[in-house]
């Protein structure tokens, strides 16, 4: 299947992943041509060839009324960086410093936004397919959701400062465009290096990750290192979360295709996102050209039983394991010692994933011991789809192999119809299928 790995041993930033994918593409002016064209206000977009450590690479600047990115903070839109008024406009100090960026320090005219501003922007001035904008809201959505979350503030009440600025908005929607224009049937990330130390913003000091890129990395691969700074911004961590099928190591895959995005600093280690773009492969398809829609994998199981827990806190327990990347998670009615009604939970994860599901296991649940045993599974090739029905856009699974294909909506899509529509799901489903 075509296959986007993005190498984060580096981090992530807006600019960062927009360079990298960039740089797949056969025709990257007229790309980038394409992004000049949105309608974007008074944003141009420009790229420049660099060298990180002898590799060469994309850095893409972008100027907002004629003046350069970092000049407005850019991607710097840290949580202690916005407010919960509904002053849109007005005069206000910045004080940011970014590993990515640089290091000044300054004051100008900013315009705040919400996230109704920012939908108004993205929907009706700019010139986005559908699943663009869908894409770029989403988004936002989740920045959102972690300020909400930071600060203990509705998402209504959210303002974005740097987030909100045109040029965050130019490097959201330049990575939305970019994965419509590649395509990708899925997209796998590595461990996310988040750096480490402190980052410093108007209201004071914060720990790296800072609060909001902690919140929204909650269930995905992390490390630190000994990089000292903030390696990973809101907006980078937002948009992998967004497009990633799953987050690990590079799959088997016959690589096509290198893009390199290229930070602003210099480290010792090349300070770059990497996107490798190519076909997987799976042990069974003899590294085919075309590989085999067949999947063979592996699975663990971690089982343990438990009769002295509440039913309140063996559902903590599950939800922490699925944020965590568990696979699979579910319990089974048991018998103890001394006729004692129990649970048996069962846990399914990636071996990769195994340790992480143990400590969690003991952290909350009262058990003393943990069974291990390893699977090996047959999947279908599984790939997401968007179809135009007469709701709009619908993404659809499609899972096939061994002979069969499988299909289903996506809850959420249907769901949201449903809700908009005051329609059941099934009244939904029979609707679109009737159409297509």
């Amino acid at each position: 299947m075509k296959t986007l790995y993005i190498d984060c041993s580096m981090g992530a930033a807006g600019d960062m992943l927009t360079a990298a994918l960039l740089e797949l593409l056969p025709d990257r002016d007229a790309f980038l041509a394409k992004l000049n064209s949105l309608g974007i206000p008074d944003v141009l977009y420009s790229i420049q060839s660099v060298q990180k450590c002898g590799i060469t690479g994309t850095h893409v600047s972008v100027t907002v009324a004629g003046q350069e990115e970092d000049e407005h903070m850019h991607d710097h839109h840290h949580e202690c960086g916005h407010e919960h008024s509904h002053e849109h406009s007005h005069e206000h100090e910045h004080d940011h410093e970014h590993t990515h960026d640089h290091d000044d320090h300054h004051a100008h005219s900013h315009h705040h936004s919400s996230l109704h501003d920012i939908e108004h922007i993205v929907r009706d001035h700019l010139r986005l397919p559908t699943l663009v904008a869908l894409d770029v809201m989403a988004v936002y959505e989740e920045i959102a959701e972690a300020e909400s979350h930071v600060h203990g503030v509705p998402v209504k009440e959210i303002h974005f400062h740097e987030v909100g600025t045109m040029d965050a908005v130019a490097d959201i929607t330049a990575v939305c465009l970019l994965m419509n224009a590649i395509k990708p049937d899925e997209v796998v990330v590595s461990p996310i290096h988040v750096g480490s130390g402190q980052v410093r913003c108007a209201h004071g000091i914060l720990p790296v990750p800072a609060p909001a890129t902690a919140y929204i990395l909650k269930g995905v691969p992390t490390y630190g290192g000994n990089i000292n700074g903030e390696l990973c911004t809101p907006t980078g961590a937002a948009l992998l979360k967004h497009f990633a099928t799953r987050f690990g190591p590079m799959p088997k895959m016959i690589t096509k295709s290198i893009g390199y995005g290229m930070g602003k600093k210099d480290f010792p280690q090349a300070n770059c996102v990497r996107a490798m773009l190519g076909e997987s492969f799976s042990d069974n398809s003899a590294h085919e050209e075309t590989p085999s829609k067949v999947l063979d994998d592996s699975v663990i199981e971690l089982s343990c039983n438990v009769d002295d827990m509440t039913a309140e806190a063996i559902g903590f327990a599950m939800e922490r394991l699925f944020e965590a990347g568990a696979n699979e998670v579910y319990t089974v009615p048991a018998g103890m010692k001394k006729s004692r009604p129990g649970i048996l939970l069962r846990v399914l994860c990636r071996p990769e994933e195994k340790e992480k599901m143990v400590r969690l296991l003991f952290q909350h649940t009262t058990t003393i011991g943990i069974r291990e045993l390893v699977f090996s599974r047959y999947v279908l090739d599984r790939k997401v789809e968007t179809i135009d029905t007469s709701f709009g856009p619908v993404r659809r699974k499609v899972s096939s192999g061994y002979g069969v294909t499988r299909t289903k909506f996506e809850y959420e899509d249907i769901a949201r119809i449903a809700r908009e529509k005051g329609l059941s799901l099934a009244e939904v489903e029979k609707k679109i299928l009737e159409d297509s």
